[in-house]
């Protein structure tokens, strides 16, 4: 079910990485493609969720709803802890990109607590005819939302995580 993350995080860091001043974060060369998997991950299970819409079939909806939440969940942990980190520390006498780091950051933690509410919100459409009314606007709304922050990151953000700056 969740074959996109097997191992890929289990892994051990390699020794041969320096880790972020002030921290045991390491460098990960795995990281970016590991991300940008989970990204592409994200939005299949999104498109996997608008067909179900297209067919209204919301049992399945709150299925890949709950596999969806998961999945953005262990990315954001991702992000947090293995990225964010790391890019503060790297940047950290850098103002002009400890700004963009921090200005991603926060908006992530914005984004996510939307979409974590959005999923916490739907967890009943399958039993409650109100919430579906409503489910198909919020839905778009959060596919736009994620899509562009994703091409944001990758096109800016990830492009900052080098072994050595």
């Amino acid at each position: 079910m969740f074959g996109f993350f097997r191992n890929k995080r289990r892994n051990p860091q390699p020794t041969a990485y320096r880790s972020a001043p002030g921290t045991h974060i390491s460098y990960s060369p795995e990281l970016i493609g590991d991300l940008k998997s989970d990204h592409q991950a994200l939005l299949a299970l999104y498109m996997e969720i608008k067909s179900h819409l297209d067919a209204r079939r919301y049992p399945k909806i709150v299925e890949k709803l709950a596999e969806f939440r998961a999945a953005l969940t262990s990315h954001l942990l991702t992000e947090n802890v293995r990225l964010y980190v790391y890019l503060d520390r790297q940047f950290s006498r850098d103002e002009t990109n400890s700004e963009l780091i921090r200005s991603f950051r926060k908006e992530m933690d914005n984004i996510g607590r939307i979409a974590l509410n959005f999923l916490r919100k739907y967890e009943e459409l399958g039993v409650d005819a109100e919430l579906a009314k409503h489910f198909e606007k919020d839905f778009a709304t959060i596919g736009e939302v994620l899509t562009n922050r994703i091409k944001r990151e990758e096109e800016t953000l990830y492009p900052l995580y080098m072994e050595d700056y």
